[in-house]
Protein backbone atom coordinates (compact mmCIF):
# COMPACT_ATOMS: atom_id res chain seq x y z
CA UNK A 1 0.00 0.00 0.00
CA UNK A 2 2.88 2.67 0.86
CA UNK A 3 4.46 1.75 -2.48
CA UNK A 4 1.47 2.12 -4.25
CA UNK A 5 0.98 5.77 -2.57
CA UNK A 6 4.44 6.42 -3.00
CA UNK A 7 4.05 6.00 -7.08
CA UNK A 8 0.95 8.09 -7.18
CA UNK A 9 2.50 10.61 -5.25
CA UNK A 10 5.49 10.58 -7.33
CA UNK A 11 3.47 10.71 -10.44
CA UNK A 12 1.50 13.71 -9.25
CA UNK A 13 4.60 15.67 -8.56
CA UNK A 14 5.79 14.65 -11.96
CA UNK A 15 2.93 16.07 -13.36
CA UNK A 16 2.32 19.15 -11.92
CA UNK A 17 6.76 19.71 -12.02
CA UNK A 18 6.41 19.06 -16.47
CA UNK A 19 2.73 21.68 -15.64
CA UNK A 20 5.39 23.92 -14.14
CA UNK A 21 7.57 24.10 -16.45
CA UNK A 22 5.39 24.98 -19.15
CA UNK A 23 3.70 28.14 -17.11
CA UNK A 24 7.26 29.22 -16.48
CA UNK A 25 8.70 29.20 -19.73
CA UNK A 26 11.26 32.01 -20.53
CA UNK A 27 10.38 35.29 -21.45
CA UNK A 28 12.51 35.22 -24.64
CA UNK A 29 10.44 31.59 -25.30
CA UNK A 30 6.80 33.15 -24.54
CA UNK A 31 7.99 36.07 -26.48
CA UNK A 32 8.89 33.83 -29.93
CA UNK A 33 5.79 31.76 -29.68
CA UNK A 34 3.84 34.70 -29.55
CA UNK A 35 5.56 36.07 -32.76
CA UNK A 36 4.70 32.80 -34.38
CA UNK A 37 1.27 32.89 -33.49
CA UNK A 38 1.33 36.80 -35.02
CA UNK A 39 3.21 35.45 -38.25
CA UNK A 40 0.61 32.64 -38.52
CA UNK A 41 -2.01 34.83 -38.53
CA UNK A 42 -0.88 37.46 -40.98
CA UNK A 43 0.11 34.27 -43.14
CA UNK A 44 -3.56 33.46 -42.90
CA UNK A 45 -5.40 36.92 -43.48
CA UNK A 46 -3.11 37.79 -46.96
CA UNK A 47 -4.09 34.20 -47.81
CA UNK A 48 -7.65 35.34 -47.64
CA UNK A 49 -6.71 38.87 -49.01
CA UNK A 50 -5.17 37.19 -52.10
CA UNK A 51 -7.94 34.39 -52.46
CA UNK A 52 -10.28 37.53 -52.68
CA UNK A 53 -7.96 39.27 -55.05
CA UNK A 54 -7.90 36.25 -57.54
CA UNK A 55 -11.82 36.14 -57.23
CA UNK A 56 -12.06 39.71 -57.88
CA UNK A 57 -9.85 39.31 -61.06
CA UNK A 58 -11.79 35.98 -62.04
CA UNK A 59 -14.78 38.11 -61.51
CA UNK A 60 -13.76 41.26 -63.52
CA UNK A 61 -12.27 39.18 -66.52
CA UNK A 62 -15.29 36.89 -66.49
CA UNK A 63 -17.44 40.06 -66.79
CA UNK A 64 -14.98 41.64 -69.39
CA UNK A 65 -14.99 38.63 -71.72
CA UNK A 66 -18.87 38.71 -71.64
CA UNK A 67 -18.95 41.94 -71.75
CA UNK A 68 -16.72 41.86 -74.97
CA UNK A 69 -18.31 38.54 -76.59
CA UNK A 70 -22.15 40.58 -76.38
CA UNK A 71 -20.36 44.04 -77.82
CA UNK A 72 -18.30 41.71 -80.62
CA UNK A 73 -21.43 40.04 -81.47
CA UNK A 74 -23.26 43.51 -81.74
CA UNK A 75 -20.34 44.38 -84.25
CA UNK A 76 -20.63 41.29 -85.92
CA UNK A 77 -24.59 41.97 -86.92
CA UNK A 78 -23.48 45.67 -87.88
CA UNK A 79 -21.13 44.84 -90.04
CA UNK A 80 -23.10 42.20 -92.09
CA UNK A 81 -25.62 45.57 -92.17
CA UNK A 82 -22.94 47.81 -93.14
CA UNK A 83 -21.83 44.90 -96.22
CA UNK A 84 -25.03 44.65 -97.12
CA UNK A 85 -25.68 48.63 -97.05
CA UNK A 86 -22.53 49.15 -99.59
CA UNK A 87 -23.87 46.68 -101.61
CA UNK A 88 -27.21 48.55 -101.69
CA UNK A 89 -24.98 52.26 -102.31
CA UNK A 90 -26.19 53.68 -99.10
CA UNK A 91 -22.60 53.06 -97.17
CA UNK A 92 -19.90 55.80 -98.58
CA UNK A 93 -16.28 55.68 -97.30
CA UNK A 94 -14.71 57.41 -100.62
CA UNK A 95 -15.50 60.81 -102.64
CA UNK A 96 -18.92 60.25 -103.78
CA UNK A 97 -22.80 60.74 -103.16
CA UNK A 98 -25.40 59.12 -101.58
CA UNK A 99 -29.07 60.05 -102.42
CA UNK A 100 -31.92 59.43 -100.19
CA UNK A 101 -36.06 60.20 -99.37
CA UNK A 102 -34.98 62.86 -97.67
CA UNK A 103 -31.18 63.25 -97.32
CA UNK A 104 -28.84 64.28 -100.11
CA UNK A 105 -25.25 63.76 -99.20
CA UNK A 106 -21.78 65.07 -101.25
CA UNK A 107 -18.45 63.65 -99.46
CA UNK A 108 -14.82 64.41 -100.73
CA UNK A 109 -11.26 63.96 -99.27
CA UNK A 110 -8.03 65.45 -100.45
CA UNK A 111 -4.52 64.97 -98.73
CA UNK A 112 -2.49 67.49 -97.76
CA UNK A 113 1.63 67.97 -98.62
CA UNK A 114 2.62 66.10 -95.13
CA UNK A 115 2.23 62.32 -96.43
CA UNK A 116 -0.18 59.85 -96.04
CA UNK A 117 -3.71 61.28 -96.13
CA UNK A 118 -4.59 61.08 -92.57
CA UNK A 119 -8.57 62.27 -92.79
CA UNK A 120 -11.55 59.91 -93.49
CA UNK A 121 -15.41 60.24 -93.44
CA UNK A 122 -17.85 57.38 -93.95
CA UNK A 123 -21.87 58.33 -94.57
CA UNK A 124 -24.33 55.36 -93.96
CA UNK A 125 -27.94 56.27 -95.05
CA UNK A 126 -30.63 53.92 -93.80
CA UNK A 127 -28.44 53.24 -90.99
CA UNK A 128 -29.17 50.24 -88.87
CA UNK A 129 -31.61 49.27 -91.24
CA UNK A 130 -34.07 52.05 -90.39
CA UNK A 131 -34.50 54.51 -93.31
CA UNK A 132 -35.13 57.86 -91.45
CA UNK A 133 -31.84 57.27 -89.39
CA UNK A 134 -28.55 58.06 -91.28
CA UNK A 135 -25.32 58.17 -89.61
CA UNK A 136 -22.23 60.77 -91.02
CA UNK A 137 -18.51 61.55 -89.93
CA UNK A 138 -15.72 62.84 -90.70
CA UNK A 139 -12.29 61.81 -88.88
CA UNK A 140 -9.02 63.19 -88.42
CA UNK A 141 -6.20 61.54 -87.70
CA UNK A 142 -2.78 62.74 -86.13
CA UNK A 143 0.80 61.34 -84.83
CA UNK A 144 2.43 58.66 -86.67
CA UNK A 145 -0.46 55.87 -86.79
CA UNK A 146 -3.00 58.44 -86.88
CA UNK A 147 -4.26 56.81 -90.67
CA UNK A 148 -4.58 53.67 -89.51
CA UNK A 149 -6.00 55.11 -85.90
CA UNK A 150 -8.92 57.54 -87.81
CA UNK A 151 -10.02 54.40 -89.88
CA UNK A 152 -10.05 52.07 -87.00
CA UNK A 153 -12.24 54.80 -85.29
CA UNK A 154 -14.31 55.16 -88.37
CA UNK A 155 -14.75 51.54 -88.89
CA UNK A 156 -15.82 50.31 -85.33
CA UNK A 157 -17.69 53.74 -83.86
CA UNK A 158 -20.88 53.17 -85.79
CA UNK A 159 -20.80 49.33 -84.72
CA UNK A 160 -20.74 50.15 -81.25
CA UNK A 161 -23.31 53.09 -81.22
CA UNK A 162 -25.73 51.29 -82.87
CA UNK A 163 -25.30 48.43 -80.60
CA UNK A 164 -25.46 50.91 -77.59
CA UNK A 165 -28.72 52.42 -79.17
CA UNK A 166 -30.46 49.50 -79.69
CA UNK A 167 -29.86 47.99 -75.96
CA UNK A 168 -31.06 51.10 -75.42
CA UNK A 169 -34.20 51.26 -77.18
CA UNK A 170 -34.88 47.76 -75.87
CA UNK A 171 -34.36 48.67 -72.65
CA UNK A 172 -37.63 48.39 -70.52
CA UNK A 173 -36.43 50.60 -67.91
CA UNK A 174 -34.94 53.50 -69.96
CA UNK A 175 -36.83 56.56 -69.02
CA UNK A 176 -34.41 58.44 -72.04
CA UNK A 177 -36.58 60.86 -74.82
CA UNK A 178 -35.62 59.98 -78.47
CA UNK A 179 -31.86 62.46 -78.16
CA UNK A 180 -31.27 61.12 -74.56
CA UNK A 181 -30.96 57.64 -75.99
CA UNK A 182 -29.07 58.55 -78.75
CA UNK A 183 -26.65 60.50 -75.81
CA UNK A 184 -26.36 57.91 -73.67
CA UNK A 185 -25.61 55.49 -76.68
CA UNK A 186 -22.69 58.02 -78.04
CA UNK A 187 -21.20 58.62 -74.78
CA UNK A 188 -20.76 54.44 -73.77
CA UNK A 189 -19.59 54.15 -78.26
CA UNK A 190 -16.65 56.94 -77.87
CA UNK A 191 -15.71 55.24 -74.34
CA UNK A 192 -15.60 51.69 -76.24
CA UNK A 193 -13.73 53.04 -79.35
CA UNK A 194 -11.04 54.17 -76.96
CA UNK A 195 -10.82 51.07 -74.91
CA UNK A 196 -10.68 49.21 -78.50
CA UNK A 197 -7.66 51.16 -78.99
CA UNK A 198 -5.90 50.87 -76.05
CA UNK A 199 -6.08 46.78 -76.62
CA UNK A 200 -5.63 47.03 -79.96
CA UNK A 201 -2.83 44.48 -80.67
CA UNK A 202 -1.35 46.29 -84.35
CA UNK A 203 -2.12 50.01 -83.73
CA UNK A 204 -0.17 52.30 -81.64
CA UNK A 205 -2.00 54.80 -80.32
CA UNK A 206 0.09 55.81 -77.42
CA UNK A 207 1.64 59.07 -79.73
CA UNK A 208 -1.25 58.88 -82.24
CA UNK A 209 -4.69 59.48 -82.01
CA UNK A 210 -7.74 61.04 -84.15
CA UNK A 211 -10.53 64.41 -83.55
CA UNK A 212 -14.18 63.07 -85.13
CA UNK A 213 -17.45 65.07 -85.46
CA UNK A 214 -20.20 62.42 -86.58
CA UNK A 215 -23.93 63.51 -86.21
CA UNK A 216 -27.19 61.00 -85.98
CA UNK A 217 -30.25 62.51 -88.29
CA UNK A 218 -33.27 60.54 -87.07
CA UNK A 219 -36.27 62.21 -88.80
CA UNK A 220 -36.23 66.09 -87.75
CA UNK A 221 -33.88 65.17 -85.35
CA UNK A 222 -30.38 66.01 -85.13
CA UNK A 223 -28.18 64.87 -82.55
CA UNK A 224 -24.03 65.80 -83.46
CA UNK A 225 -21.44 64.43 -80.98
CA UNK A 226 -18.15 65.89 -81.63
CA UNK A 227 -14.33 65.06 -79.65
CA UNK A 228 -11.50 67.59 -81.02
CA UNK A 229 -11.50 70.00 -83.44
CA UNK A 230 -13.29 68.93 -86.20
CA UNK A 231 -16.65 71.07 -86.85
CA UNK A 232 -20.29 71.13 -88.18
CA UNK A 233 -21.88 74.05 -89.24
CA UNK A 234 -25.42 74.27 -90.40
CA UNK A 235 -26.14 76.51 -93.14
CA UNK A 236 -30.08 77.78 -92.14
CA UNK A 237 -32.08 80.74 -93.83
CA UNK A 238 -32.71 84.06 -91.48
CA UNK A 239 -35.88 85.95 -90.53
CA UNK A 240 -34.46 88.72 -93.95
CA UNK A 241 -34.19 85.55 -95.63
CA UNK A 242 -30.43 85.68 -95.98
CA UNK A 243 -28.41 82.36 -96.05
CA UNK A 244 -26.74 82.10 -92.83
CA UNK A 245 -24.02 80.04 -91.16
CA UNK A 246 -24.05 78.33 -87.30
CA UNK A 247 -21.63 76.69 -85.77
CA UNK A 248 -22.99 73.93 -83.74
CA UNK A 249 -19.80 71.94 -82.29
CA UNK A 250 -17.21 73.54 -80.36
CA UNK A 251 -13.81 73.20 -81.10
CA UNK A 252 -12.03 71.66 -78.40
CA UNK A 253 -8.47 72.97 -77.50
CA UNK A 254 -6.44 72.94 -74.35
CA UNK A 255 -6.68 77.01 -73.62
CA UNK A 256 -10.50 76.63 -73.44
CA UNK A 257 -11.24 77.62 -70.01
CA UNK A 258 -13.32 74.90 -69.12
CA UNK A 259 -11.04 72.42 -70.62
CA UNK A 260 -7.61 74.10 -69.05
CA UNK A 261 -9.16 73.59 -65.39
CA UNK A 262 -9.88 69.94 -66.45
CA UNK A 263 -6.36 69.48 -67.83
CA UNK A 264 -4.50 71.06 -64.54
CA UNK A 265 -6.94 69.22 -62.30
CA UNK A 266 -5.85 66.24 -63.79
CA UNK A 267 -2.44 66.56 -63.33
CA UNK A 268 -1.39 67.73 -66.39
CA UNK A 269 -0.36 71.97 -68.24
CA UNK A 270 -0.96 73.88 -70.41
CA UNK A 271 1.48 75.91 -72.26
CA UNK A 272 3.00 77.43 -75.47
CA UNK A 273 6.33 76.83 -77.04
CA UNK A 274 8.44 79.27 -78.33
CA UNK A 275 8.32 77.95 -81.64
CA UNK A 276 4.78 77.46 -82.23
CA UNK A 277 3.13 80.87 -80.49
CA UNK A 278 -0.72 80.96 -80.16
CA UNK A 279 -0.59 76.73 -80.48
CA UNK A 280 -1.74 75.70 -76.91
CA UNK A 281 -0.75 72.27 -75.58
CA UNK A 282 -1.55 69.73 -73.31
CA UNK A 283 1.62 68.58 -71.47
CA UNK A 284 1.99 65.20 -69.50
CA UNK A 285 3.34 67.05 -66.14
CA UNK A 286 2.62 70.82 -65.14
CA UNK A 287 6.86 71.17 -65.27
CA UNK A 288 7.94 74.76 -66.44
CA UNK A 289 9.45 72.72 -69.03
CA UNK A 290 8.33 72.30 -72.77
CA UNK A 291 10.28 69.49 -73.56
CA UNK A 292 8.94 66.55 -74.79
CA UNK A 293 5.24 66.04 -77.34
CA UNK A 294 2.10 67.86 -76.34
CA UNK A 295 -1.06 67.82 -78.18
CA UNK A 296 -3.19 70.80 -79.11
CA UNK A 297 -6.21 69.19 -78.46
CA UNK A 298 -8.31 68.60 -75.10
CA UNK A 299 -10.32 65.92 -76.15
CA UNK A 300 -9.46 62.95 -79.24
CA UNK A 301 -9.56 59.42 -78.91
CA UNK A 302 -6.16 57.21 -78.41
CA UNK A 303 -3.05 59.24 -77.26
CA UNK A 304 -2.79 57.34 -74.41
CA UNK A 305 0.93 59.59 -73.26
CA UNK A 306 -1.68 62.33 -71.78
CA UNK A 307 -4.80 60.35 -71.02
CA UNK A 308 -4.13 60.63 -67.22
CA UNK A 309 -3.29 64.47 -67.86
CA UNK A 310 -6.33 65.74 -69.07
CA UNK A 311 -7.15 64.31 -72.14
CA UNK A 312 -10.48 62.80 -72.64
CA UNK A 313 -12.41 60.92 -75.48
CA UNK A 314 -16.01 62.47 -73.86
CA UNK A 315 -17.64 63.62 -76.55
CA UNK A 316 -19.96 66.81 -76.45
CA UNK A 317 -23.34 65.85 -77.80
CA UNK A 318 -26.12 68.28 -78.93
CA UNK A 319 -29.52 68.36 -80.45
CA UNK A 320 -31.27 70.43 -82.84
CA UNK A 321 -34.81 69.81 -84.41
CA UNK A 322 -34.58 70.58 -88.14
CA UNK A 323 -36.90 73.10 -89.51
CA UNK A 324 -37.69 73.99 -92.85
CA UNK A 325 -35.54 76.91 -92.53
CA UNK A 326 -32.33 74.57 -91.90
CA UNK A 327 -30.79 73.58 -95.40
CA UNK A 328 -27.81 71.96 -94.69
CA UNK A 329 -25.27 70.67 -92.26
CA UNK A 330 -21.30 70.79 -93.24
CA UNK A 331 -18.77 68.35 -91.30
CA UNK A 332 -15.26 69.13 -91.83
CA UNK A 333 -11.75 68.28 -90.71
CA UNK A 334 -9.48 71.56 -89.25
CA UNK A 335 -7.77 71.45 -92.86
CA UNK A 336 -11.10 73.67 -93.37
CA UNK A 337 -11.59 75.63 -90.88
CA UNK A 338 -8.31 76.66 -90.12
CA UNK A 339 -8.57 78.70 -93.67
CA UNK A 340 -12.07 79.57 -94.31
CA UNK A 341 -14.51 81.31 -92.40
CA UNK A 342 -18.10 79.09 -91.40
CA UNK A 343 -19.48 82.37 -93.87
CA UNK A 344 -17.59 81.61 -96.12
CA UNK A 345 -18.04 77.55 -96.22
CA UNK A 346 -21.83 78.09 -96.11
CA UNK A 347 -21.47 80.23 -99.25
CA UNK A 348 -19.66 77.63 -101.23
CA UNK A 349 -21.58 75.00 -100.73
CA UNK A 350 -25.02 76.91 -101.25
CA UNK A 351 -23.77 78.50 -104.39
CA UNK A 352 -22.40 74.77 -105.76
CA UNK A 353 -24.23 71.56 -107.39
CA UNK A 354 -25.25 69.63 -104.65
CA UNK A 355 -23.22 66.62 -106.38
CA UNK A 356 -19.98 69.20 -106.79
CA UNK A 357 -20.49 70.76 -103.09
CA UNK A 358 -18.09 68.94 -101.15
CA UNK A 359 -15.12 68.84 -104.01
CA UNK A 360 -15.83 72.43 -104.35
CA UNK A 361 -15.39 73.37 -100.59
CA UNK A 362 -12.48 71.22 -100.31
CA UNK A 363 -10.56 72.78 -103.34
CA UNK A 364 -11.10 76.24 -101.99
CA UNK A 365 -9.30 75.11 -98.93
CA UNK A 366 -6.80 73.92 -100.34
CA UNK A 367 -6.55 77.32 -102.42
CA UNK A 368 -6.26 79.38 -99.27
CA UNK A 369 -3.65 77.20 -97.34
CA UNK A 370 -0.93 78.40 -100.04
CA UNK A 371 -2.23 81.77 -100.28
CA UNK A 372 -2.47 82.36 -96.48
CA UNK A 373 0.58 80.16 -95.67
CA UNK A 374 2.96 80.25 -98.33
CA UNK A 375 5.97 77.75 -96.91
CA UNK A 376 3.53 75.80 -94.48
CA UNK A 377 2.51 72.25 -95.08
CA UNK A 378 -1.23 72.23 -96.43
CA UNK A 379 -3.26 69.89 -93.89
CA UNK A 380 -5.58 67.17 -94.94
CA UNK A 381 -9.44 68.22 -96.01
CA UNK A 382 -12.10 65.82 -95.54
CA UNK A 383 -15.83 67.32 -95.93
CA UNK A 384 -19.45 65.69 -95.76
CA UNK A 385 -22.41 68.16 -96.73
CA UNK A 386 -25.69 66.91 -95.81
CA UNK A 387 -28.54 68.46 -97.84
CA UNK A 388 -31.70 68.14 -95.23
CA UNK A 389 -34.66 68.30 -97.69
CA UNK A 390 -33.10 66.45 -100.60
CA UNK A 391 -33.67 69.93 -102.72
CA UNK A 392 -31.49 71.25 -105.40
CA UNK A 393 -29.40 74.00 -105.66
CA UNK A 394 -31.26 76.30 -107.96
CA UNK A 395 -34.17 75.15 -105.85
CA UNK A 396 -32.01 76.59 -102.58
CA UNK A 397 -31.17 79.61 -104.26
CA UNK A 398 -35.17 80.73 -105.58
CA UNK A 399 -35.77 79.77 -101.89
Amino acid sequence: MCTQSVCINAQVTSERFSKKQMEWKSPEASESASLVETKLARKQEKMVQFSSFLNGITKNITTKNVKKRRINFGREATNALAKEARKNGLLLTSPGNVSGSSNYVSAYSKGGNKGINQDSFIVWESFGGKEDVMFCGVFDGHGPWGHLVGKRVKKVMPAYLLHFWQEACASKNANFDQFGMWKKSFMKACSTVDYDLELHPVIDSFFSGTAAVTLIREGDLLVVANIGDCRAVIGTTSDDGSLVAVQLSVDFKPNLPQETERIYKSGGSVAESEDEPGVSRIRASNDETLEGPGLALSRAFGDFFVKESGLISEPDVIERTITTRDRFVILATDGVWDVVSNEKAVEIVSSSEKDESSKRLVEYAAGQWKRQRPGFCCDDISVVCLFFHNTSSQQLESD
